[in-house]
């Protein structure tokens, strides 16, 4: 499996070990089958699978097929309630007019206008539980053969297939680079990191593993299979560790049932923590924040029986309450209560990355008298702070000149609320001085290029990728905040769902909103149209699987264009066995079927916590549309969810997420301009290296070039 995964995550297929032969037959069959889904096969992919013997050259091609095709969401078939759609899809007042009637004589004939009215104002009809409601009447070879075949257009999506390494080079090369991440990873991340750090267990590590999520998954992995642990340095990341094998919560944001440890396993755990401890007593002042956990922990770790070890007791003992220890964001607690903002400054300056998340609030706090004191901490903090935190501080100060229309929050799990911004603004001298101080910080941490930088202007508007936590896996998906054009005439989402163990609903949704965010349509299973705009119609439950489409022509009205997907009843994203929202363009004039992968612009996996999906929004400026990523999950309700009920709160969110200012890989482009050669990418194959920065990366480009794609962008964030 290691081959498709690494194919799904670098667009790279690994070399094949087999033997020589002629497989040439295959090389032509593999090159027709991912056309067929949107993709293209490298010449020296071509070539490297023409000269296997046709065996492994079959076995290389099916793995390659087989990747893509789930990529973009093509391992499923992808049917629609209404055959016809986009055509064929009733008045839907008519339609639950009929449904009604079949309620009312379900032994045939035609009911009145009277039984109706009878009938509704007993209240005994579940219209969602007709036999004839929310279940496919066709199959998809059935929905296939009314519809013709897709009319390819120059528009098409044509993905590149590069040929890679072999499996082993590309599986250490992406275990590497991601455990060596300086960017916390999402968690469908941390589980292919988990998968590659078991292969990779005996081979190389990286030099450094900034991330602790990723200390945790690494040494998860080689606690259970008796390995020295790596880069332990803190109390927490033994804490960490043991929430990793327990199958817990790495980000310690929720509580961990802690399995039990064997005893090698106590004996690693409890010596890590007492080495920690013996070289820095002072890391002791970390436990008392998750001070249940770790009393949670010790119950499995028995400290008491290993009093070779009095260093890890120490911490079970300051977890209890029987001894007590200072740390530092309580010292700089009490100097901000006493009014000393500019102590409490030097105080966090112990802890660089501590004092830069609490800027803004000791600025804001800070008399005038104070304020050069706190802003030269903050500027001596900027050389040894990590890089993910310094960009992420020159995002917050750029947002800072006024109060947002609302603060948006958003946690590790992408669930969002919203609330009133009663912060101060910082005043503009302020933020252009932290800002031109930030700048110099950053652009002095970026590395040096070998050759001159050529840049795809479709990778300018991707948000910097500060963290995985605020994307989900799939294919073309951006961060949070990313914006990409939308060309073509029509768009067309689409949402799959497949029940684990109980009948559920999802209802795809698209709410539309004006300039001002106010509502001005929606369409959904309980408004079929809307201006152009089509729903295939409702699918209340998915054994095996269930698709529903909305078909969004690009002259409709609004200004935001918001796809949604409520969970109407039954198990929420993270229950279901699979689940993934995308969207497609297409020209007015391409028929075919629902779904056609060459035409899938994007598509996410939907895992969050909560009972909404807000996956992006498409905007209109002066320009045309374009897409924004907002990866946001909202609570809803238990069951019953619908877009009627959440108009405001959607939009109220969609507003705040529209209105930020991200930090975009134009941002590093200006850095880079101080210091070397930037040309923008027209088509054209530069004669010598580059180092070439895009979406993804164009065939032909000269040997020796650095290339850095979607799959590598975290590379890009400084340590």
């Amino acid at each position: 499996m290691l081959e498709k995964l690494i194919i799904q995550k670098t667009l790279r297929v690994p070399a094949s070990t087999g033997a020589a032969g002629d497989g040439s037959a295959v090389a032509r069959q593999l090159d027709a089958a991912l056309l067929d889904a949107g993709f293209s096969a490298s010449r020296p992919l071509l070539e490297h699978i023409g000269a296997l013997a046709p065996a492994p050259a079959m076995d290389l091609a099916a793995t390659a097929v087989a990747a893509v095709r789930e990529l973009v969401g093509d391992h499923v078939r992808h049917n629609a309630y209404f055959i016809g759609f986009p055509d064929g899809v009733p008045d839907t007042l008519a339609f639950w007019t009929d449904r009604l009637r079949e309620a009312v004589l379900t032994g045939g004939g035609t009911a009145t206008d009277e039984q109706l009215r009878d009938a509704l104002a007993t209240g005994g009809i579940n219209l969602l539980d007709l036999p004839s409601y929310g279940t496919y009447q066709h199959t998809y070879d059935e929905l296939l053969a009314v519809h013709d075949a897709l009319v390819a257009t120059a528009g098409d999506r044509v993905t590149l297939l590069a040929l890679g390494d072999t499996a082993d080079v590309e599986a250490e090369r992406l275990y590497l680079a991601m455990a060596g991440s300086t960017t916390p990873h999402g968690e469908a991340d941390l589980a292919i990191l988990s998968e590659l750090a078991v292969a990779c267990a005996d081979g190389a590590q990286p030099a450094a593993i900034p991330v602790r999520e990723n200390r945790a998954v690494l040494n998860g992995i080689r606690l259970v299979l008796g390995r020295p642990l790596i880069g332990v340095d803190t109390t927490t990341d033994v804490l960490r560790l043991a929430c990793q094998v327990s199958g817990g919560d790495t980000s310690l944001a929720t509580a961990t049932r802690f399995r039990a440890f064997r005893r090698p396993e106590r004996r690693m755990l409890l010596s890590a923590l007492d080495r920690v401890v013996g070289a820095h007593p002072d890391k002791l002042g970390d436990v008392a924040r998750h001070a249940e956990r770790w009393k949670r922990l010790g119950e499995r770790l028995h400290p008491h029986e290993y009093g070779q070890w009095p260093h890890a007791q120490a911490v079970f003992a300051v977890a209890r309450g029987e001894r007590r220890v200072g740390n530092l964001a309580g010292r700089a607690e009490a100097a901000i209560r006493a009014g000393a903002v500019g102590s409490a400054a030097s105080v966090l300056s112990a802890a660089p990355g501590l004092l830069l998340r609490s800027a803004d609030r000791l600025l804001r706090l800070a008399p005038a008298a104070e304020r050069a004191a706190v802003v030269d901490a903050v500027t001596a903090a900027l050389g040894t702070a990590s890089g993910r935190v310094l960009l992420s501080l020159r995002e917050h100060v750029d947002n800072r000149l006024t109060p947002a229309s609302a603060r948006l929050y958003v946690n590790r799990s992408r669930r969002a609320w919203t609330g009133p911004d009663e912060r101060a603004p910082l005043p503009a001298d302020l933020v252009g001085e932290l800002s031109a101080r930030l700048d110099a910080a950053i652009g002095a941490r970026l590395p040096e290029l070998p050759g001159p930088l050529l840049v795809d202007p479709e990778v300018l508007d991707v948000a910097l990728p500060l963290s995985g936590k605020a994307s989900e896996s799939g294919f073309a998906v951006l961060p949070r905040g990313s914006r990409a054009s939308v060309s073509g005439e029509l768009l067309r989402f689409f949402a799959y769902w497949r029940q684990a163990r109980v009948r559920t609903d999802y209802d795809l949704s698209m709410l539309l909103l004006d300039e001002q965010f106010h509502t001005a349509g929606q369409v959904s299973w309980t408004n079929y149209h809307h201006d152009g705009v089509v729903h295939s119609g409702d699918v209340t439950e998915a054994a095996d699987g269930a698709t529903e489409f909305i078909d969004v022509p690009l002259t409709v009205g609004g200004h935001y264009v918001v796809p949604q997907v409520y969970v109407y009843a039954g198990e929420s994203f993270d229950e279901v066995a699979e689940s993934m929202f995308g969207y497609q363009t297409r020209a007015l004039d391409q028929r075919g079927a629902p779904f056609d992968a060459r035409t899938v612009r994007a598509r996410s996996v939907l895992r969050g916590r909560g009972r909404i999906a807000l996956p992006m929004v498409f905007t209109r400026n002066e320009h045309g549309w374009q897409a924004l990523w907002l990866h946001l999950y909202l609570p809803g309700t238990p069951s019953f969810n619908r877009v009627e009920g959440n108009a405001f709160s959607t939009a109220e969110q969609v507003r705040a997420l529209v209105e930020r200012r991200y930090l975009t890989v134009s941002y590093l482009v200006d850095r880079w301009r101080e210091r070397a050669e930037v040309t923008m990418w027209d088509g054209r194959l530069p004669d010598g290296p580059v180092t070439y920065l895009g979406i993804t990366a164009p065939d032909g480009l000269p040997d020796g070039s650095q290339v850095y794609t979607l799959d590598r962008l975290g590379e890009l964030i400084p340590e």
